[in-house]
């Protein structure tokens, strides 16, 4: 298991690799971080955090980024995989509510349960858990600050 950090102009973010594939991008003192990051070995030659951090780079600049070509692995419940599944699909530059994520799942999913897998979302941006909004569309909870949030979807226009 390995780390690496990238400096956005959001603040520090921590990348997590295992197997050579993206496990984790975190904000730096977000809600959920890991609590073993010590146990992972620094390392920023790894491929993966080499792509990772063009991407980024690019992505902060602005541009439209394909990350679908990053190989990531999710791990969690089959519940939050699903969640996370379709945060995957949501494109660039548009947002979707909780609300039509749970109908997605269930027609008897809450939209709360559905925010608490998107809060536990363990590769931020890529999985593109700022892209979700309340029913009326407000700005809700980001793991990573609301600020943050604010500023990821002004990035992409929104």
């Amino acid at each position: 298991m390995y780390k690496s950090y990238y400096d956005s102009k959001l603040g520090k973010i921590i990348l997590l690799s295992k197997n050579n594939k993206l496990t984790g991008l975190y904000f730096e003192n977000q809600k959920y971080l890991p609590l073993n990051l010590d146990d992972y070995i620094k390392s920023d030659d790894l491929d993966i955090f080499v792509k990772t951090k063009e991407l980024l780079d690019s992505y902060f600049k602005g541009e439209k980024v394909d990350f679908s070509k990053l190989d990531i692995a999710l791990e969690g419940s089959d519940f939050r995989l699903k969640v996370w599944k379709i945060l995957l699909k949501i494109p660039y530059g548009e947002v979707t509510t909780y609300g039509e994520i749970a109908s997605k799942i269930s027609k008897n999913m809450s939209a709360q349960a559905v925010g608490g897998a998107v809060a536990h979302n363990p590769i931020s941006i890529i999985v593109g858990c700022h892209r979700v909004v309340g029913s009326d569309g407000s700005l809700t909870g980001y793991a990573g600050g609301i600020e943050r949030k604010i500023e990821l979807l002004e990035l992409e226009k929104m």
